[in-house]
């Protein structure tokens, strides 16, 4: 069957096993942490000694997991048989037979990373009768904030707004560093604490004054000044600050001030379930709107794809990534 995370989860926690699992996906955080559930969870630790087995894609093939997935647990109701970089087997297909008629006392999970299982195969639809299947979806940059809100409370923490931006605005979409990050933050907070700008900048290293968010802030205001200070702070620091980043961020946000001209006669929280953003961040789109045309908008769009080529060599010049930030943005406010 396919299913979702929590659910995977869910069935664990209550010893409801299935002798076969495919687990891929673009995001490998999720993968990760559902083997690690498995790994951890099933088996005491006297009966991994004899029935775990963590094999990898490399340096296996289908056969080898067979001579494994067919052996009988030892002193334990069940074994466990992880394959990891599953992506690197060119054999899965010969998993079939077996598939086909899986010992119930044997939890194969196969984790095929960074690219989507091919649906059409038949190996694909066999997991889905006979077991479990996971798509590992990527989260775009733009929902990284609420799900890091998400986190942060299942962890029994609160954030601020501006603090769960500044994280996603300077570690992206990588789910794992981000999941990291915030556990440095929960080993010296108690449980309740709100985790704020200040907490983020002081323990990352991630300022509260020059990041995207701030930009955004300034953009949305046309506060000039501002807005050039921190594309100097960017161009001084490129890697952490490339024009790619940026642009895909301020596409995100202009879409969505396009978006808002058309629904800005709905209530607030019509308005923000139709953008997908957080009640709190409306208020930036009700001033972009005051601001910006919808015909300005288009043209910032415009711009944006424009710069997006550029970030990419096309009628780029010998220009550097902070000059044509500098560029964009000079552009977008004038």
């Amino acid at each position: 069957m396919t299913t979702d995370f929590n659910r995977i989860l869910s069935d664990l926690k209550k010893r409801i096993y299935y002798p076969v699992y495919l687990l891929s996906g673009e995001e490998p955080y999720f993968i990760d942490l559902i083997s690690d559930a498995i790994e951890r969870e099933v088996l005491s630790d006297i009966e991994k000694e004899f029935n775990q087995t963590i094999l990898y894609g490399r340096d296996v093939n289908a056969s080898i997991i067979l001579d494994h997935a067919k052996r009988y647990p030892m002193m334990s109701s069940h074994q466990v048989v992880i394959v990891k970089e599953a992506q690197e087997i060119k054999t899965l297909d010969d998993l079939i037979p077996y598939i086909e008629k899986p010992l119930n006392t044997t939890i194969l999970v196969l984790c095929y990373k960074y690219k989507k299982f091919d649906k059409r195969k038949s190996i694909y639809k066999l997991i889905d009768k006979k077991g479990v299947v996971f798509d590992s979806a990527r989260i775009y940059e733009e929902k990284i904030p609420g799900w890091i809100v998400a986190q942060v409370e299942t962890s029994g923490y609160s954030i601020s707004p501006k603090a769960s931006s500044m994280i996603s605005d300077a570690l992206g979409n990588d789910l794992s560093k981000v999941s990291n990050e915030l556990g440095k933050l929960y080993i010296n907070l108690p449980k309740g604490s709100l985790i704020t700008e200040k907490l983020v900048e002081d323990n990352i290293g991630i300022s509260k004054d020059y990041n995207f968010f701030e930009l955004q802030k300034a953009l949305v205001n046309r506060n000039i000044p501002k807005a050039n200070r921190i594309i100097a702070y960017f161009a001084s620091n490129p890697k952490e600050n490339p024009l790619i980043k940026n642009v895909i961020l301020l596409f995100h946000f202009f879409s969505k001030v396009l978006l808002y001209h058309s629904v800005r006669s709905k209530s607030d929280a019509e308005a923000a379930s139709v953008l997908g953003v957080q009640a709190y961040f409306l208020n930036d789109y009700k001033t972009a709107v005051r601001c910006y045309s919808p015909g300005k908008v288009v043209e910032i769009i415009g711009l944006l794809r424009e710069y997006d080529l550029k970030s990419k060599g096309v009628d780029a010049g010998s220009a550097t990534d902070g000059e044509l930030t500098k560029e964009l943005i000079y552009k977008i406010l004038h």
